[in-house]
């Protein structure tokens, strides 16, 4: 698997963001995903011991809106204009979780795309579909101070 790009200070992927996920996405092509392994600490539950929902909801938001990027260039970015999630049952914190998203339709200025969190054994505890769109130009003309920081994170 081939590791993707990952910014300076993202919640879900900022290397120097010091209150972030700091997850690390590697893309599939084989299999057209995208995945990132991880543990969420405590300080991200919202009831003791289960991961706050809106920590899920990020992370579903990263991992299927970068499977676009296995179908274009890792510059080409896109916001999300709907991101729907059916949590279907807890998702722990302190436990290894698998974060697994991919590309359902692409094409003009848009996609769908969905993901899911899973635990160890292939449980779903989250999933998600969204709508993208190609970024406004005024997003994409501020992202152009942040283009250095864009890189693969170092092992």
């Amino acid at each position: 698997m081939r590791p993707q790009p990952t910014s300076r200070m993202c919640f879900v992927c900022g290397r120097e963001n010091p209150r972030g996920l700091k997850l690390k996405f590697y893309e599939d092509p084989e299999n057209g995903t995208v995945q990132a392994e991880f543990t969420l600490p405590e300080t991200f539950q919202g009831y003791p011991g289960i991961a706050h929902g809106g920590v899920v909801a990020a992370i579903l938001d990263e991992v299927s809106g970068r499977a676009v990027m296995l179908h274009t260039s890792s510059d080409t970015f896109m916001a999300t204009l709907r991101l729907t999630v059916r949590y279907r049952r807890p998702t722990p914190v302190g436990v290894p979780l698998i974060a697994v998203g991919w590309v359902e339709q692409i094409g003009g200025v848009g996609a769908k795309v969905a993901g899911q969190i899973r635990l160890p054994d292939g449980t779903v505890t989250a999933e998600a579909e969204a709508l993208l769109s190609t970024a406004p130009e005024e997003f994409r003309a501020r992202w152009e101070a942040e283009r250095p920081y864009w890189k693969v994170a170092a092992e």
